[in-house]
């Protein structure tokens, strides 16, 4: 008969394997974005917000407001802060709901709720979606606004370049952005990006402010016939809805934040979120309704466009939402990375390496390029997604898993709390991106691929 092996050896053998499989998984985890760095402070909270709620949003604000009108679009402004504000909230305090288990992700909420199939097919198209076109977005508006600093310094005098052009140039910056490893490496970024979209904000009401309302301003709705109101209006909703998109990141910037159990990460980024979210007040509604005030409905989808004097300060603005949509392209893409890393790393199993972030983040970022230079109808593209996506990722998603696993009583105030966002949140979903679509087909009747 044949020795047999003890069984304390095989425990031994075991216990080794699936330390070794334990510490795998860990440099796995350490290497992608989002779990690379938990040594954030709450003010890196508060700029991550910033920089990923202000931005290409706030500068169709004034537009949105000429769909709507005055009274209509006070309540659905006003309304929208309020609602995004407390589902925020929701979402910092089920990132650590379980004891001893944080949600890095926004998927990773959406399995625990929903179960893990189905949370992920709930969660991740919509947030890829918002993402994914936030970025493309953001591509059409950094190339809108180095043309426009072009045009302006030049003043007529150089020879004219096509948009195309510019939005390689400013894609080129990511190839290299692109490349820095997790939320707490682009910190510096995002910083500067966060002080650009309230300098640029505080020009686009400051400068027609001091200007003073354009003569036989007028108040009506943009469109002329009942059909052109409708989807106007439905439109508007639409841009409301963009400009507050920052929710599709919260659990990812949180997850950079340090928590023990008697210090949880909940209260720093709580205290960034509040700041974050009165800055963003500060920024919104000033432009919104002095940019209506000053123009009416002929101002454009873009306020900065709408003014042109004085040339070297609107130069200086688009400058700065440069600068801006550089560092919330990163803040979007960081997810984005994190998704296709993880499912390289985990699921083809390749090797994690520089040359892998390498060539899937440009890959990424010349998808998004290509894109934004074919599709760069700004104003459609605004409300169609606003209304696609960002709906249910903003307003009523967080509500629907705070029902389901708090389970308020029927009737309570937060469970009436809850309903009411989801039906508005809902609304916006089903409406909004007809408007969007709507403008979009109007745009393209026109529109020269590569001009």
């Amino acid at each position: 008969m044949g020795t047999q092996a003890p069984p304390e050896s095989f425990s031994t053998e075991k216990k080794s394997q699936d330390d070794k499989n334990a510490a795998k998984e860990k440099a796995i985890e350490d290497w992608l974005p989002i779990n690379g760095s938990r040594n954030a402070k709450w003010w890196y909270s508060a700029f991550h917000n910033v920089t990923a709620m202000v931005g290409a949003g706030v500068l169709g604000l004034p537009y949105a407001m000429s769909e709507l009108g005055w009274g209509p679009g006070i309540v659905v402004m006003i309304l929208s802060w309020v609602i995004t504000l407390y589902t925020l909230w929701q979402m910092v305090e089920m990132h650590e709901m379980v004891p001893g288990k944080r949600f890095d992700r926004y998927h990773e909420l959406g399995q625990h709720v929903f179960g893990e199939k189905l949370g992920l097919w709930i969660v991740v198209p919509q947030q890829l979606v918002v993402e994914v076109s936030l970025n493309i977005i953001y591509m059409v508006t950094g190339g809108q606004s180095l043309r426009k600093f072009h045009d302006v310094i030049c003043d007529g005098k150089c020879k004219d370049i096509k948009l195309s052009y510019f939005i390689m140039i400013f894609a080129s910056v990511h190839f290299v952005l692109s490349q820095l490893p997790n939320f707490n490496s682009i910190s510096a970024v995002s910083l500067a990006a966060a002080v650009m979209s309230i300098s640029y904000s505080t020009i686009a009401w400051a400068a027609p402010l001091a200007k003073g309302k354009e003569a036989n301003v007028d108040y009506h709705l943009r469109a002329t016939t009942a059909p052109g109101k409708i989807f106007g209006v439905l439109g508007g909703l639409g841009d409301v809805a963009f400009a507050y998109s920052g929710h599709n990141v919260v659990l990812e910037i949180q997850a950079t934040i340090p928590s023990t159990p008697e210090k949880p990460s909940k209260h720093a980024m709580w205290k960034g979120a509040l700041v974050a979210y009165i800055i963003v007040a500060m920024c919104y509604f000033p432009v919104t309704f002095v940019g209506y005030w000053a123009f009416g409905n002929s101002v454009d989808d873009n306020i900065l466009i709408t003014l042109s004097k004085p040339k070297w300060l609107i130069a200086a603005a688009n400058m700065m939402v440069v600068v801006h949509v550089i560092g919330s392209y990163q803040v979007y893409a960081m997810p984005v990375f994190d998704m296709m890393e993880s499912v390289l790393v985990k699921k083809l199993r390749f090797t994690p390496s520089f040359k892998l972030r390498l060539v899937s983040r440009t890959f990424y970022v010349a998808f998004t390029m290509f894109i934004g230079i074919s599709f760069p109808f700004f104003g459609g593209l605004l409300s169609f997604f606003g209304g696609l996506a960002f709906a249910p990722t903003t307003y009523f998603l967080p509500c629907i898993m705070w029902l389901a696993v708090y389970k308020p009583k029927r009737f309570s105030i937060s469970w009436l709390t809850n309903w009411f966002c989801i039906v508005v949140g809902v609304l916006l979903l089903v409406l909004a991106p007809i408007g969007g679509l709507r403008q979009i087909i109007m745009t393209a009747k026109t529109y020269k691929f590569y001009q």
